[in-house]
């Protein structure tokens, strides 16, 4: 087994990272983009002679003078084929080889369920921090699937939403839509107070792509001149992920998000879609956000935790 640290030839990533769902801070695209806003990337193909075992990208960071933090997030990403044994080996040699400055922690923090983790694939790693949930939409269904299992309060609000007359529903790669959220979440974070991606990160995901379709979508609600609310996703191989969503105090009285997700759901899905991560669920500090994604009948899913 050898590790092929910050590989060039970013066709072979792409197409592991697609073919089995990678996250989207496993995508070659995520990790450039950080990499144009200041931030230490470092990306390793696992292989075994011509065979690709998995991909892992590290983000870099300076906790302290001497010490850094190498963190991979949601990942590695394994080929279907890779055992337990393989995968253990893979991150020991990960840990030990990362081309960083020295006195560094390096955490991993899998994709994969508590129950879906072998113990030879965390043989010498210790849990450091309990695993993140999220919800995961499969949108190989077909549109009656996934209209069945939307909650049924959901998809009254829904049903309500969709009976508004003058409204106009846009799904669609405009970075126009884009910067116009994007304007109103940097207020929506002075108001509240909090911290997240910066949103300079978006319009460099959307650079790091040769064609912006490829990048991500707005969903946008759209009333006379007034837009009612909108919602970003961002797109990764055969997956998408929730980012940002905005409503003004109209949006949320007409439910304008229940539908703005749903056509985003759609029209994701006609564009080959598979898999939507509806980004984080925590019932007691977020209680509303989480009832909402929760109400689209998706798969809670609760991460192994992060491993030192």
């Amino acid at each position: 087994m050898e590790l092929i640290w910050n590989p060039q030839d970013a066709a072979p990533w792409q197409d592991l990272h697609a073919r089995q769902h990678g996250s989207l801070q496993q995508a070659w695209a995520y990790g450039q983009a950080l990499q144009s806003l200041g931030v230490e990337i470092h990306r390793a193909e696992i292989r075994d002679g011509q065979r690709l075992l998995g991909l892992a990208q590290f983000q870099c960071r300076r906790l302290a003078l001497y010490i850094g933090l190498a963190s991979c997030s949601r990942g590695p990403v394994w080929a279907l084929e890779t055992t337990a044994a393989e995968q253990g080996q893979a991150l020991r040699l990960l840990k030990k080889g990362i081309p960083t400055r020295p006195w560094r922690a390096t955490v991993f923090s899998p994709e994969a369920a508590v129950g879906d983790m072998q113990p030879q694939a965390l043989r010498g790693l210790h849990r450091v921090m309990t695993g993140y949930s999220t919800v995961m939409l499969d949108l190989c269904q077909s549109e009656a699937e996934l209209r069945a299992a939307l909650d049924g309060k959901w998809r009254n609000r829904l049903v309500r939403a969709e009976g508004l007359q003058g409204l106009q529903v846009h799904v669609r790669a405009s970075l126009k839509d884009a910067q116009w959220l994007l304007e109103r979440e940097n207020l929506q974070r002075e108001s509240r107070g909090f911290h997240a991606l910066p949103t300079a990160f978006v319009q460099a995901y959307i650079d790091s792509h040769a064609q912006r379709s490829e990048a991500f979508v707005v969903a946008s609600a759209v009333k006379g001149r007034q837009t009612l609310g909108a919602m970003l996703f961002l797109r990764h191989g055969r997956c998408a992920s929730y980012h940002i969503g905005w409503a003004d105090e109209e949006g949320r009285r007409l439910n304008i998000h229940n539908l703005l997700l749903w056509q985003a759901m759609r029209s994701l899905r006609e564009q080959g879609i598979e898999r939507l991560d509806l980004g984080g669920v925590n019932t007691r500090a977020l209680p509303g956000i989480s009832r909402f994604k929760l109400g689209t009948g998706g798969q809670v899913l609760t991460l192994a935790g992060t491993y030192f």
